[in-house]
């Protein structure tokens, strides 16, 4: 059961890590509309949506880290 909730995590933390390059390299009126943050023809960038999404990254990949220590018996 570990082994598939780490492997969840990391699929979730390079989820969110990609998510992270979206919000740090795209202005927010060309983001897709679904997104948080989206405002149409505006040329700014997220950057606290940047920040919370790699904050986010990193916890997932934290967990999956810790889901591979040694079991105590």
């Amino acid at each position: 059961m570990s082994k598939a909730v780490m492997w969840i995590a990391v699929i979730l933390g390079i989820a969110f890590l990609a998510l992270t390059a979206v919000y740090l390299l795209t202005p927010a009126g060309s983001l897709p509309s679904h997104f948080p943050g989206f405002v149409r023809g505006s040329t700014h960038v997220r950057f606290k949506h940047g920040i919370g999404t790699l904050v986010l990254a990193l916890a997932f990949f934290a967990f999956a880290w810790f889901q591979t220590g040694p079991k105590k018996a």
